[in-house]
């Protein structure tokens, strides 16, 4: 093995000695750690470079933002949270995402939705197209019959209990008593008309938890909106349910009809559906059928 040391030269032993194991493991052991080192440096000094290089700069008011993907800049719409009004808008904004995810739930609930649904899902088994219309025309068809449905009350809670409370001449407790004022006095006049009030009695006996005379007179005001909800819902699902039969029943009479003639054939084999189906499209399409059933529907809840 030869070292060279200031240009000098010395050789150690005529012949050359081989390496032994354990030095070569040892060798490539250093050789690997300076490896890995080195690239440590490197990654260190790229990742310091890039780091210089997209660093944010510090905000300069009215200095132009850096957003490539148009993401819209709401600071310029609300007041930072440091103060009285900041704080105010960040929790009208929660109270505000808070009821948008609770939407759903309140228009299936408190409005004309589950009878609209309800009697058009029954009118499509009682044509014989359980998949047609699909269901997204009828949901859509509900949802604005109900806001056709609904547009009184909801302006009267807009104009009465809406704008006073973000004007804030309004509390918050004020304002959630006249719009649930306004709800019960709709839900109360459909229960009325359908003459349902066993359910309300039905809630508030529980409630109360006493045993409440028919005869008792029962104010809407002071019937609170968790026993008038449940009792609305009630009355919807007899009063729908009640629309269905009437809109079921000459279909009906169409298939018992088609049934009793292929009898008498012999045609025990085929399907009645199968031949009852285009007369019973003729007979709605000559009826003017959807025609009929909407307009029954809105003066329903007149």
């Amino acid at each position: 093995m030869r070292f060279e040391h200031g240009g000098s030269s010395s050789t150690q032993g005529a012949a050359s000695v081989p390496v032994r194991p354990r030095v070569a493991a040892r060798r490539a052991r250093s050789l690997k750690a300076a490896v890995t080192i080195a690239l440590l440096h490197i990654c260190l000094a790229t990742g310091t470079a890039r780091a210089q290089v997209v660093s944010p700069t510090p905000s300069v008011p009215g200095a132009p933002i850096d957003n490539p993907l148009g993401i819209p800049d709401i600071r310029k719409l609300l007041p930072s949270a440091t103060s009285g009004e900041g704080v105010s808008a960040t929790l009208q904004i929660l109270v505000l995402l808070t009821v948008l995810t609770l939407v759903p739930s309140i228009l299936v609930m408190t409005t004309a939705f589950p009878r609209i649904m309800i009697v058009l899902a029954l009118l499509r088994q009682a044509v014989g197209t359980p998949q047609l219309p699909p269901g997204q025309v009828l949901l859509g068809l509900s949802l604005f019959v109900t806001i056709l449905v609904m547009t009184p009350t909801w302006q009267k809670i807009y104009a009465q209990a809406a704008i006073p409370y973000f004007d804030s001449q309004m509390g918050q407790a004020a304002a959630f008593e006249i719009a649930g004022s306004h709800m019960k006095d709709f839900m109360y006049r459909q229960i009325d008309r359908a003459g349902n009030h066993e359910d309300i009695y039905l809630f508030l006996e529980y409630t109360q938890d006493r045993e409440i005379s028919r005869e008792e007179p029962v104010d809407p005001q002071a019937v609170p909106l968790t026993v008038m909800v449940p009792a609305f819902m009630l009355s919807e699902l007899k009063t729908a349910f009640i629309m269905g039969f009437r809109v079921y029943l000459p279909f009906l009479v169409i298939d018992m009809v088609i049934a009793t003639i292929l009898l008498s054939m012999g045609m025990m084999m085929l399907p009645p559906v199968l031949i009852s189906l285009p007369f019973k499209l003729l007979l709605f399409v000559l009826a003017d059928g959807w025609h009929l059933v909407v307009e029954t529907l809105l003066f329903s809840f007149v």
